[in-house]
Protein backbone atom coordinates (compact mmCIF):
# COMPACT_ATOMS: atom_id res chain seq x y z
CA UNK A 1 0.00 0.00 0.00
CA UNK A 2 1.54 3.27 -1.12
CA UNK A 3 2.14 6.13 1.25
CA UNK A 4 -0.28 9.34 0.81
CA UNK A 5 -1.15 12.37 2.65
CA UNK A 6 -3.95 12.56 5.01
CA UNK A 7 -6.80 15.25 3.54
CA UNK A 8 -6.83 18.16 6.29
CA UNK A 9 -10.64 16.88 7.62
CA UNK A 10 -9.39 14.05 8.95
CA UNK A 11 -5.85 15.15 10.38
CA UNK A 12 -8.36 17.53 12.59
CA UNK A 13 -10.16 14.41 13.62
CA UNK A 14 -7.45 12.45 14.68
CA UNK A 15 -6.03 15.70 16.99
CA UNK A 16 -9.26 15.75 18.11
CA UNK A 17 -8.71 12.66 20.00
CA UNK A 18 -5.81 13.76 22.13
CA UNK A 19 -6.97 17.11 22.46
CA UNK A 20 -10.57 16.55 23.11
CA UNK A 21 -11.61 13.88 24.65
CA UNK A 22 -14.61 14.73 26.19
CA UNK A 23 -16.54 17.94 26.66
CA UNK A 24 -14.53 19.28 29.79
CA UNK A 25 -11.52 19.11 27.13
CA UNK A 26 -12.95 21.14 24.88
CA UNK A 27 -14.41 23.43 27.12
CA UNK A 28 -10.95 23.84 28.83
CA UNK A 29 -9.29 24.80 25.81
CA UNK A 30 -12.28 27.67 25.27
CA UNK A 31 -11.97 29.12 28.45
CA UNK A 32 -8.23 28.94 28.33
CA UNK A 33 -8.41 31.07 25.00
CA UNK A 34 -10.35 33.58 27.04
CA UNK A 35 -8.19 33.96 30.05
CA UNK A 36 -4.98 34.42 27.07
CA UNK A 37 -7.24 37.19 25.48
CA UNK A 38 -7.13 39.37 28.36
CA UNK A 39 -10.56 39.08 29.51
CA UNK A 40 -11.95 40.22 32.30
CA UNK A 41 -15.47 38.12 32.45
CA UNK A 42 -16.03 34.82 31.16
CA UNK A 43 -19.57 33.27 31.08
CA UNK A 44 -19.77 29.71 30.20
CA UNK A 45 -23.19 28.11 29.51
CA UNK A 46 -23.73 24.03 29.43
CA UNK A 47 -26.63 21.91 28.01
CA UNK A 48 -26.71 18.17 28.96
CA UNK A 49 -22.90 18.36 30.59
CA UNK A 50 -21.60 20.16 27.79
CA UNK A 51 -22.58 17.10 25.12
CA UNK A 52 -25.06 19.26 23.52
CA UNK A 53 -23.87 22.95 23.99
CA UNK A 54 -20.84 24.64 25.27
CA UNK A 55 -20.79 28.19 25.17
CA UNK A 56 -18.01 30.27 26.39
CA UNK A 57 -18.35 34.42 26.32
CA UNK A 58 -15.50 36.81 26.93
CA UNK A 59 -14.83 40.50 26.94
CA UNK A 60 -11.28 39.51 25.73
CA UNK A 61 -9.43 41.85 23.03
CA UNK A 62 -11.48 39.67 20.59
CA UNK A 63 -10.27 38.46 16.60
CA UNK A 64 -10.62 40.47 13.31
CA UNK A 65 -12.21 38.34 10.70
CA UNK A 66 -8.73 37.75 8.84
CA UNK A 67 -7.40 36.29 12.12
CA UNK A 68 -10.47 34.54 12.62
CA UNK A 69 -10.44 32.49 9.47
CA UNK A 70 -6.90 31.76 10.63
CA UNK A 71 -7.57 30.14 13.96
CA UNK A 72 -9.55 27.33 12.79
CA UNK A 73 -6.19 26.10 11.08
CA UNK A 74 -4.40 23.76 12.67
CA UNK A 75 -1.39 24.96 14.26
CA UNK A 76 -2.14 28.86 13.66
CA UNK A 77 -1.54 30.81 16.56
CA UNK A 78 -0.95 34.38 17.80
CA UNK A 79 0.88 33.19 21.22
CA UNK A 80 4.29 32.43 19.77
CA UNK A 81 6.07 34.99 18.30
CA UNK A 82 8.76 33.72 17.68
CA UNK A 83 9.92 30.16 17.90
CA UNK A 84 10.97 30.20 21.51
CA UNK A 85 8.55 27.61 22.49
CA UNK A 86 10.04 27.06 25.97
CA UNK A 87 9.59 30.44 27.03
CA UNK A 88 5.64 30.44 26.60
CA UNK A 89 3.65 32.81 28.62
CA UNK A 90 0.35 31.70 27.88
CA UNK A 91 -1.87 28.84 28.50
CA UNK A 92 -2.55 27.65 24.88
CA UNK A 93 0.11 27.92 22.32
CA UNK A 94 -0.34 24.77 20.22
CA UNK A 95 -2.82 26.34 17.70
CA UNK A 96 -4.83 22.77 17.84
CA UNK A 97 -8.03 23.64 19.75
CA UNK A 98 -10.44 25.77 17.73
CA UNK A 99 -9.63 23.11 14.29
CA UNK A 100 -10.15 19.84 16.28
CA UNK A 101 -13.17 20.89 18.06
CA UNK A 102 -14.54 22.08 15.05
CA UNK A 103 -13.77 18.80 13.07
CA UNK A 104 -15.76 17.08 15.60
CA UNK A 105 -19.05 19.51 16.30
CA UNK A 106 -21.27 22.23 14.96
CA UNK A 107 -18.49 25.11 15.84
CA UNK A 108 -20.13 28.83 16.18
CA UNK A 109 -17.54 31.70 16.30
CA UNK A 110 -18.51 35.30 16.73
CA UNK A 111 -15.74 38.04 17.76
CA UNK A 112 -15.37 41.42 18.08
CA UNK A 113 -12.14 44.06 18.44
CA UNK A 114 -12.74 47.30 20.46
CA UNK A 115 -13.73 49.75 17.70
CA UNK A 116 -14.61 47.19 15.09
CA UNK A 117 -17.86 45.60 13.46
CA UNK A 118 -18.19 41.72 14.63
CA UNK A 119 -17.81 38.93 12.61
CA UNK A 120 -19.12 35.14 12.46
CA UNK A 121 -17.59 32.19 11.49
CA UNK A 122 -19.86 28.53 11.45
CA UNK A 123 -17.69 25.38 10.89
CA UNK A 124 -20.27 22.17 10.99
CA UNK A 125 -17.78 19.18 11.39
CA UNK A 126 -14.71 19.97 9.44
CA UNK A 127 -17.20 22.30 6.44
CA UNK A 128 -17.16 25.57 6.52
CA UNK A 129 -21.25 26.45 6.73
CA UNK A 130 -21.65 30.18 6.64
CA UNK A 131 -19.95 33.48 7.79
CA UNK A 132 -20.74 37.38 7.61
CA UNK A 133 -21.59 39.90 10.55
CA UNK A 134 -22.78 39.27 14.05
CA UNK A 135 -24.07 41.85 16.42
CA UNK A 136 -21.99 41.42 20.23
CA UNK A 137 -20.09 43.51 22.04
CA UNK A 138 -16.14 43.46 22.17
CA UNK A 139 -15.03 39.92 22.64
CA UNK A 140 -15.59 36.51 21.52
CA UNK A 141 -18.59 34.18 22.05
CA UNK A 142 -17.54 30.46 21.06
CA UNK A 143 -20.41 28.12 21.07
CA UNK A 144 -19.76 23.89 20.56
CA UNK A 145 -22.98 21.99 20.01
CA UNK A 146 -23.74 17.95 19.47
CA UNK A 147 -20.15 17.21 20.28
CA UNK A 148 -19.44 14.08 19.15
CA UNK A 149 -22.65 13.60 17.26
CA UNK A 150 -21.19 12.13 13.73
CA UNK A 151 -18.35 10.19 16.01
CA UNK A 152 -21.02 7.36 17.71
CA UNK A 153 -17.21 5.43 18.31
CA UNK A 154 -16.51 8.50 20.69
CA UNK A 155 -19.73 9.42 21.85
CA UNK A 156 -20.96 6.17 23.07
CA UNK A 157 -18.06 6.03 25.32
CA UNK A 158 -19.17 9.34 26.66
CA UNK A 159 -20.40 8.90 30.79
CA UNK A 160 -23.87 10.00 31.67
CA UNK A 161 -24.83 14.26 31.39
CA UNK A 162 -24.33 14.59 35.29
CA UNK A 163 -20.84 13.10 35.04
CA UNK A 164 -19.97 15.05 32.22
CA UNK A 165 -21.12 18.01 33.93
CA UNK A 166 -18.91 18.03 36.89
CA UNK A 167 -16.40 17.32 35.18
CA UNK A 168 -16.74 20.47 33.42
CA UNK A 169 -17.46 22.07 36.57
CA UNK A 170 -14.18 21.06 37.89
CA UNK A 171 -12.37 22.31 34.83
CA UNK A 172 -13.98 26.00 35.14
CA UNK A 173 -13.13 25.87 38.83
CA UNK A 174 -9.23 25.65 38.77
CA UNK A 175 -9.01 28.08 35.93
CA UNK A 176 -11.03 30.43 38.50
CA UNK A 177 -9.02 29.73 41.32
CA UNK A 178 -5.36 30.47 38.79
CA UNK A 179 -7.11 33.28 37.64
CA UNK A 180 -8.91 35.58 40.83
CA UNK A 181 -8.60 38.68 38.94
CA UNK A 182 -11.41 37.36 36.42
CA UNK A 183 -14.73 37.19 37.03
CA UNK A 184 -16.40 33.24 35.92
CA UNK A 185 -20.02 32.43 35.74
CA UNK A 186 -21.37 28.72 34.97
CA UNK A 187 -25.08 27.85 33.88
CA UNK A 188 -26.14 24.60 33.33
CA UNK A 189 -29.35 23.72 31.62
CA UNK A 190 -30.65 27.21 32.83
CA UNK A 191 -29.55 27.07 35.91
CA UNK A 192 -26.64 29.13 37.31
CA UNK A 193 -24.08 27.11 39.36
CA UNK A 194 -21.50 29.03 39.90
CA UNK A 195 -20.61 32.59 40.40
CA UNK A 196 -17.35 34.44 41.67
CA UNK A 197 -16.45 38.38 41.20
CA UNK A 198 -13.17 39.37 39.79
CA UNK A 199 -10.05 41.08 41.75
CA UNK A 200 -10.44 38.06 44.59
CA UNK A 201 -7.60 37.46 47.06
CA UNK A 202 -6.38 34.05 46.66
CA UNK A 203 -7.16 32.56 50.02
CA UNK A 204 -10.95 33.90 49.33
CA UNK A 205 -11.57 32.74 45.83
CA UNK A 206 -9.80 29.24 47.24
CA UNK A 207 -12.40 28.76 49.93
CA UNK A 208 -15.06 29.84 47.17
CA UNK A 209 -14.21 27.25 45.14
CA UNK A 210 -13.91 24.67 47.36
CA UNK A 211 -15.20 24.54 50.83
CA UNK A 212 -16.23 28.10 52.22
CA UNK A 213 -14.75 26.21 56.31
CA UNK A 214 -11.83 26.26 54.68
CA UNK A 215 -10.58 29.38 55.37
CA UNK A 216 -11.06 29.34 58.75
CA UNK A 217 -9.21 25.55 58.71
CA UNK A 218 -6.18 26.36 56.43
CA UNK A 219 -2.59 27.33 56.30
CA UNK A 220 -1.22 30.42 54.47
CA UNK A 221 2.07 28.42 52.39
CA UNK A 222 4.65 30.88 51.29
CA UNK A 223 8.11 29.84 50.03
CA UNK A 224 10.66 31.06 47.81
CA UNK A 225 14.16 29.22 46.86
CA UNK A 226 16.47 28.86 43.90
CA UNK A 227 14.13 31.11 41.65
CA UNK A 228 11.25 29.24 42.37
CA UNK A 229 8.44 30.60 44.32
CA UNK A 230 5.52 28.51 46.12
CA UNK A 231 2.21 30.18 47.41
CA UNK A 232 -1.23 28.75 48.11
CA UNK A 233 -3.25 27.39 51.45
CA UNK A 234 -3.17 23.87 52.85
CA UNK A 235 -5.92 22.52 54.82
CA UNK A 236 -5.28 21.28 58.34
CA UNK A 237 -4.56 17.58 58.48
CA UNK A 238 -7.98 17.03 60.12
CA UNK A 239 -9.58 19.14 57.63
CA UNK A 240 -9.27 15.95 55.12
CA UNK A 241 -11.47 14.13 52.23
CA UNK A 242 -11.93 10.46 51.45
CA UNK A 243 -10.76 11.20 47.62
CA UNK A 244 -7.98 13.30 46.41
CA UNK A 245 -10.70 15.70 44.23
CA UNK A 246 -9.89 18.46 46.77
CA UNK A 247 -6.42 18.78 45.33
CA UNK A 248 -5.40 21.78 43.03
CA UNK A 249 -1.89 22.39 41.62
CA UNK A 250 -1.01 24.99 39.47
CA UNK A 251 2.26 25.42 37.28
CA UNK A 252 3.10 28.78 36.06
CA UNK A 253 -0.78 29.48 36.62
CA UNK A 254 -1.65 26.47 34.53
CA UNK A 255 -3.48 24.10 36.23
CA UNK A 256 -1.85 20.92 36.06
CA UNK A 257 -2.12 17.08 37.69
CA UNK A 258 1.38 16.20 37.94
CA UNK A 259 2.64 12.90 39.64
CA UNK A 260 5.53 14.58 41.00
CA UNK A 261 3.66 16.97 42.73
CA UNK A 262 0.95 15.24 44.01
CA UNK A 263 3.34 12.38 45.49
CA UNK A 264 5.33 15.58 47.55
CA UNK A 265 2.09 16.69 48.80
CA UNK A 266 1.60 13.04 50.01
CA UNK A 267 5.21 12.92 52.14
CA UNK A 268 4.56 16.68 53.43
CA UNK A 269 1.24 15.49 55.24
CA UNK A 270 3.05 11.80 56.16
CA UNK A 271 1.99 10.12 59.39
CA UNK A 272 -0.40 13.08 59.72
CA UNK A 273 -3.62 11.40 57.56
CA UNK A 274 -4.85 8.16 57.46
CA UNK A 275 -4.13 6.08 54.52
CA UNK A 276 -7.66 6.44 52.64
CA UNK A 277 -7.60 10.03 53.67
CA UNK A 278 -6.73 13.05 51.20
CA UNK A 279 -5.81 17.23 52.21
CA UNK A 280 -7.24 19.39 50.71
CA UNK A 281 -5.16 21.79 48.96
CA UNK A 282 -4.66 24.77 46.42
CA UNK A 283 -0.94 25.27 45.40
CA UNK A 284 1.28 27.48 42.76
CA UNK A 285 3.98 26.77 41.71
CA UNK A 286 5.98 30.16 39.62
CA UNK A 287 9.20 28.97 38.16
CA UNK A 288 11.40 30.26 35.35
CA UNK A 289 9.78 29.31 31.92
CA UNK A 290 13.19 27.71 31.10
CA UNK A 291 12.49 25.40 34.06
CA UNK A 292 9.63 23.61 33.09
CA UNK A 293 8.42 21.93 30.06
CA UNK A 294 4.47 21.97 29.90
CA UNK A 295 4.81 20.66 25.83
CA UNK A 296 4.39 17.34 27.29
CA UNK A 297 0.73 16.42 26.09
CA UNK A 298 -1.45 18.23 23.67
CA UNK A 299 -3.39 18.85 26.21
CA UNK A 300 -0.82 20.44 28.40
CA UNK A 301 -2.07 18.97 31.98
CA UNK A 302 1.47 17.47 32.30
CA UNK A 303 5.03 19.33 33.01
CA UNK A 304 8.10 18.19 33.50
CA UNK A 305 10.64 19.82 35.78
CA UNK A 306 14.35 20.37 34.79
CA UNK A 307 15.02 19.47 38.45
CA UNK A 308 12.36 17.55 39.72
CA UNK A 309 13.99 16.43 43.23
CA UNK A 310 14.09 20.85 43.71
CA UNK A 311 10.76 21.09 43.13
CA UNK A 312 9.68 18.02 45.17
CA UNK A 313 12.24 19.22 48.44
CA UNK A 314 10.58 22.91 48.02
CA UNK A 315 6.48 21.43 47.82
CA UNK A 316 7.47 19.22 50.77
CA UNK A 317 9.40 21.50 53.33
CA UNK A 318 7.18 24.94 52.20
CA UNK A 319 3.82 22.65 53.38
CA UNK A 320 5.77 21.39 56.56
CA UNK A 321 6.87 24.12 57.34
CA UNK A 322 3.19 26.13 57.26
CA UNK A 323 1.63 23.17 59.29
CA UNK A 324 4.69 23.34 61.97
CA UNK A 325 3.48 27.10 62.35
CA UNK A 326 -0.45 25.89 62.74
CA UNK A 327 0.57 24.32 66.27
CA UNK A 328 -2.12 22.49 68.17
CA UNK A 329 -4.59 23.39 65.83
CA UNK A 330 -7.56 21.66 64.71
CA UNK A 331 -10.81 21.84 63.04
CA UNK A 332 -13.00 23.91 65.18
CA UNK A 333 -16.06 22.95 64.87
CA UNK A 334 -17.26 19.26 66.23
CA UNK A 335 -19.01 17.30 63.20
CA UNK A 336 -22.23 18.57 62.76
CA UNK A 337 -23.93 14.60 62.77
CA UNK A 338 -22.26 14.26 66.45
CA UNK A 339 -23.01 17.49 67.32
CA UNK A 340 -27.24 16.53 66.44
CA UNK A 341 -27.23 13.40 68.53
CA UNK A 342 -27.15 15.60 71.50
CA UNK A 343 -31.25 15.83 72.16
CA UNK A 344 -33.54 17.41 74.43
CA UNK A 345 -35.31 14.49 75.79
CA UNK A 346 -39.02 15.26 76.65
CA UNK A 347 -40.38 14.79 80.25
CA UNK A 348 -41.61 11.41 81.07
CA UNK A 349 -45.27 11.17 81.53
CA UNK A 350 -46.11 11.24 85.18
CA UNK A 351 -49.37 9.26 86.32
CA UNK A 352 -51.25 10.32 89.53
CA UNK A 353 -48.57 9.18 92.49
CA UNK A 354 -45.54 9.17 90.45
CA UNK A 355 -44.49 12.27 91.85
CA UNK A 356 -44.50 11.50 95.12
CA UNK A 357 -42.59 8.17 94.77
CA UNK A 358 -39.70 10.24 92.74
CA UNK A 359 -39.60 12.23 95.31
CA UNK A 360 -38.69 9.43 97.60
CA UNK A 361 -36.48 7.64 95.72
CA UNK A 362 -34.55 11.19 95.44
CA UNK A 363 -34.53 11.68 99.22
CA UNK A 364 -33.23 7.91 99.57
CA UNK A 365 -29.57 9.29 97.49
CA UNK A 366 -29.76 11.79 99.62
CA UNK A 367 -29.54 10.18 102.73
CA UNK A 368 -27.05 7.97 101.19
CA UNK A 369 -29.97 5.29 101.85
CA UNK A 370 -30.18 2.58 99.41
CA UNK A 371 -32.75 3.70 96.49
CA UNK A 372 -35.55 1.87 95.14
CA UNK A 373 -34.07 2.01 91.39
CA UNK A 374 -30.64 1.88 90.36
CA UNK A 375 -28.41 3.78 87.92
CA UNK A 376 -25.20 2.18 85.83
CA UNK A 377 -21.76 3.90 87.57
CA UNK A 378 -20.74 7.10 85.86
CA UNK A 379 -17.85 6.44 83.38
CA UNK A 380 -16.25 9.91 84.40
CA UNK A 381 -14.39 11.13 87.29
CA UNK A 382 -13.18 14.41 88.84
CA UNK A 383 -10.55 15.32 91.67
CA UNK A 384 -11.54 17.29 94.46
CA UNK A 385 -9.25 20.70 93.85
CA UNK A 386 -6.93 21.15 96.81
CA UNK A 387 -5.49 24.51 95.06
CA UNK A 388 -7.17 27.12 93.45
CA UNK A 389 -7.28 26.15 89.63
CA UNK A 390 -5.83 28.62 87.19
CA UNK A 391 -7.78 31.08 85.15
CA UNK A 392 -9.09 29.23 82.01
CA UNK A 393 -8.05 32.59 79.56
CA UNK A 394 -4.46 31.73 80.20
CA UNK A 395 -4.68 28.77 78.45
CA UNK A 396 -5.85 27.98 74.36
CA UNK A 397 -6.85 24.63 75.61
CA UNK A 398 -8.30 25.25 78.90
CA UNK A 399 -7.59 23.74 82.51
CA UNK A 400 -8.52 20.25 82.66
CA UNK A 401 -11.59 19.67 85.02
CA UNK A 402 -12.38 15.74 84.63
CA UNK A 403 -12.05 12.54 82.64
CA UNK A 404 -14.75 10.79 80.99
CA UNK A 405 -14.78 6.68 80.15
CA UNK A 406 -11.15 6.70 81.50
CA UNK A 407 -10.16 7.61 77.49
CA UNK A 408 -11.41 11.63 77.29
CA UNK A 409 -9.94 14.57 78.88
CA UNK A 410 -12.74 17.43 79.71
CA UNK A 411 -11.24 20.64 80.15
CA UNK A 412 -12.89 24.14 80.49
CA UNK A 413 -11.41 26.65 78.42
CA UNK A 414 -12.30 30.37 77.98
CA UNK A 415 -14.42 30.35 74.94
CA UNK A 416 -15.84 26.70 75.26
CA UNK A 417 -15.50 22.92 75.96
CA UNK A 418 -12.43 21.00 75.28
CA UNK A 419 -12.65 17.33 75.01
CA UNK A 420 -9.14 15.67 74.51
CA UNK A 421 -9.05 11.75 73.02
CA UNK A 422 -5.75 11.39 75.31
CA UNK A 423 -4.49 7.93 73.99
CA UNK A 424 -4.01 10.24 70.45
CA UNK A 425 -2.89 13.33 71.26
CA UNK A 426 -0.31 11.43 73.76
CA UNK A 427 0.72 9.58 70.81
CA UNK A 428 1.33 12.54 68.69
CA UNK A 429 3.52 14.19 71.25
CA UNK A 430 5.50 11.16 72.04
CA UNK A 431 6.12 11.02 67.83
CA UNK A 432 7.46 14.74 67.67
CA UNK A 433 9.90 13.82 70.78
CA UNK A 434 10.97 10.69 69.61
CA UNK A 435 11.65 13.26 65.85
CA UNK A 436 13.86 16.04 67.97
CA UNK A 437 15.74 13.50 69.66
CA UNK A 438 16.73 11.83 66.38
CA UNK A 439 17.35 15.66 64.97
CA UNK A 440 19.67 15.80 67.68
CA UNK A 441 21.79 12.72 67.71
CA UNK A 442 19.94 9.77 68.49
CA UNK A 443 17.32 8.20 71.08
CA UNK A 444 18.04 7.13 74.25
CA UNK A 445 17.61 3.81 75.20
CA UNK A 446 16.59 1.60 77.99
CA UNK A 447 17.98 -1.31 78.87
CA UNK A 448 15.53 -3.89 80.51
CA UNK A 449 16.05 -5.91 83.64
CA UNK A 450 15.38 -8.94 81.78
CA UNK A 451 15.76 -9.04 77.99
CA UNK A 452 12.92 -10.15 76.72
CA UNK A 453 12.53 -12.45 73.77
CA UNK A 454 10.37 -12.44 70.57
CA UNK A 455 9.12 -14.84 68.37
CA UNK A 456 8.34 -14.16 64.77
CA UNK A 457 8.74 -16.07 61.80
CA UNK A 458 12.08 -16.22 60.19
CA UNK A 459 12.14 -13.65 57.03
CA UNK A 460 10.57 -10.81 59.93
CA UNK A 461 13.47 -11.84 61.84
CA UNK A 462 15.40 -11.18 58.95
CA UNK A 463 14.45 -7.51 58.19
CA UNK A 464 15.17 -7.00 61.68
CA UNK A 465 18.63 -8.10 62.07
CA UNK A 466 19.84 -6.49 58.99
CA UNK A 467 17.98 -3.13 59.99
CA UNK A 468 19.89 -3.92 63.14
CA UNK A 469 22.43 -0.62 63.95
CA UNK A 470 19.44 1.81 62.53
CA UNK A 471 17.03 0.48 65.20
CA UNK A 472 19.47 1.32 67.52
CA UNK A 473 19.32 4.55 66.65
CA UNK A 474 15.76 4.71 67.77
CA UNK A 475 16.78 3.68 70.80
CA UNK A 476 15.92 0.06 70.07
CA UNK A 477 18.51 -2.88 70.67
CA UNK A 478 18.12 -6.06 69.29
CA UNK A 479 20.02 -9.54 68.99
CA UNK A 480 18.81 -12.23 66.64
CA UNK A 481 18.00 -15.05 69.03
CA UNK A 482 17.54 -18.81 66.82
CA UNK A 483 15.99 -18.22 63.33
CA UNK A 484 12.57 -17.35 64.64
CA UNK A 485 12.69 -15.04 67.30
CA UNK A 486 14.60 -11.82 68.32
CA UNK A 487 15.82 -10.50 72.02
CA UNK A 488 14.82 -7.18 73.29
CA UNK A 489 18.01 -5.71 75.29
CA UNK A 490 16.37 -2.34 75.25
CA UNK A 491 13.92 -0.08 74.13
CA UNK A 492 13.81 3.55 73.43
CA UNK A 493 13.41 5.85 76.95
CA UNK A 494 10.68 8.45 75.31
CA UNK A 495 8.38 4.61 75.44
CA UNK A 496 8.83 4.29 78.88
CA UNK A 497 7.58 0.36 80.22
CA UNK A 498 5.37 -0.33 77.28
CA UNK A 499 4.85 -3.83 75.25
CA UNK A 500 8.29 -4.80 73.86
CA UNK A 501 7.09 -8.12 72.21
CA UNK A 502 4.27 -5.53 70.10
CA UNK A 503 6.77 -2.74 69.08
CA UNK A 504 8.85 -5.39 67.59
CA UNK A 505 6.00 -7.18 65.82
CA UNK A 506 4.49 -4.07 64.08
CA UNK A 507 8.46 -2.93 63.31
CA UNK A 508 8.81 -5.81 61.44
CA UNK A 509 5.52 -5.50 59.59
CA UNK A 510 6.56 -2.28 58.93
CA UNK A 511 10.01 -3.20 57.24
CA UNK A 512 8.21 -5.79 55.34
CA UNK A 513 6.88 -2.77 52.90
CA UNK A 514 9.53 -0.57 53.20
CA UNK A 515 11.98 -0.35 49.68
CA UNK A 516 15.58 -1.53 50.83
CA UNK A 517 17.50 0.73 49.15
CA UNK A 518 15.86 3.06 51.62
CA UNK A 519 17.53 3.73 55.47
CA UNK A 520 15.23 4.19 58.43
CA UNK A 521 15.56 7.70 58.36
CA UNK A 522 14.09 8.58 55.34
CA UNK A 523 11.63 6.41 56.56
CA UNK A 524 11.76 8.38 59.84
CA UNK A 525 8.19 9.01 60.16
CA UNK A 526 6.58 5.66 59.90
CA UNK A 527 8.90 3.93 61.91
CA UNK A 528 8.69 6.61 64.91
CA UNK A 529 4.76 6.53 64.55
CA UNK A 530 4.90 2.80 64.94
CA UNK A 531 7.11 3.42 68.23
CA UNK A 532 5.00 6.39 69.67
CA UNK A 533 1.92 4.36 69.52
CA UNK A 534 2.84 1.46 71.44
CA UNK A 535 4.75 4.53 74.07
CA UNK A 536 1.67 6.43 74.61
CA UNK A 537 -1.29 6.74 76.97
CA UNK A 538 -3.45 4.63 76.59
CA UNK A 539 -7.56 4.68 76.46
CA UNK A 540 -8.72 3.53 80.27
CA UNK A 541 -5.48 4.76 81.93
CA UNK A 542 -6.80 7.13 84.85
CA UNK A 543 -4.97 10.54 85.02
CA UNK A 544 -4.51 12.70 87.62
CA UNK A 545 -5.62 16.37 87.06
CA UNK A 546 -1.79 17.00 86.99
CA UNK A 547 -0.82 14.80 84.30
CA UNK A 548 -4.25 15.75 82.63
CA UNK A 549 -2.93 19.26 82.88
CA UNK A 550 0.59 18.33 81.76
CA UNK A 551 -0.72 16.77 78.70
CA UNK A 552 -2.77 19.83 77.93
CA UNK A 553 0.40 22.68 78.20
CA UNK A 554 2.83 20.35 75.92
CA UNK A 555 -0.32 20.29 73.54
CA UNK A 556 -0.33 23.84 73.09
CA UNK A 557 3.28 23.89 72.50
CA UNK A 558 3.84 21.03 69.87
CA UNK A 559 3.68 21.30 66.27
CA UNK A 560 1.23 18.92 64.97
CA UNK A 561 -0.79 18.05 68.20
CA UNK A 562 -4.09 18.74 66.75
CA UNK A 563 -4.10 15.73 65.27
CA UNK A 564 -2.93 12.32 66.07
CA UNK A 565 -0.48 10.14 63.69
CA UNK A 566 -3.50 8.75 61.35
CA UNK A 567 -4.78 12.26 61.13
CA UNK A 568 -7.88 12.22 62.82
CA UNK A 569 -8.14 14.92 65.43
CA UNK A 570 -6.81 14.66 68.80
CA UNK A 571 -9.25 17.24 70.50
CA UNK A 572 -12.72 19.17 69.58
CA UNK A 573 -14.10 22.16 71.04
CA UNK A 574 -17.99 23.12 72.12
CA UNK A 575 -18.18 26.64 72.04
CA UNK A 576 -20.39 28.65 74.26
CA UNK A 577 -22.71 29.12 71.47
CA UNK A 578 -23.06 25.85 70.61
CA UNK A 579 -23.30 24.75 74.32
CA UNK A 580 -26.44 27.49 74.91
CA UNK A 581 -27.92 25.53 71.94
CA UNK A 582 -28.12 22.55 73.37
CA UNK A 583 -30.08 24.04 76.10
CA UNK A 584 -32.16 25.89 74.03
CA UNK A 585 -30.90 29.10 75.04
CA UNK A 586 -30.28 30.49 71.52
Amino acid sequence: MSIRRLPSHLVNRIAAGEVVERPASALKELVENAIDAGARRIAVRLAAGGTDLIEVNDDGCGMAPADMALALERHATSKLPDESIESVATLGFRGEALPSIASVARLTLESRVAGGDGWMRVVDNGVVEAEGPAALPPGTRVRVEQLFARVPARRKFLRSPRAEYAACLDVVKRLAMARPEIAFSVEHDGRRVLGVQADDDRPARVAALTDRDLADNSVAVDLERDGLRLGGVAGLPTFNRGVADHQYLFVNGRPVKDRLLIGAIRGAYAEMLARDRHPVVALFLDVPPDAVDVNVHPAKTEVRFRDPALVRGMIVSGLRRALDAAGHRVVQRPDAGALGNWQVEPAPDLHPGDSQDLVQQANGFLHDRRPAFFAPPPMARAEPAHAAAPETRDYPLGVARGQVARTYIVAEAGDGLVIVDQHAAHERLVLERMRRAIADGGVASQALLLPEVVELDEPACDRLEARGAELAEFGLDLERFGPRAMLVRATPALLGAGDARGLVADLADELAAFDEALSLKERLDHVAATMACHGSVRAGRILSVAEMNALLREMEVTPHSGQCNHGRPTWVKLAHGDIEKLFGRR
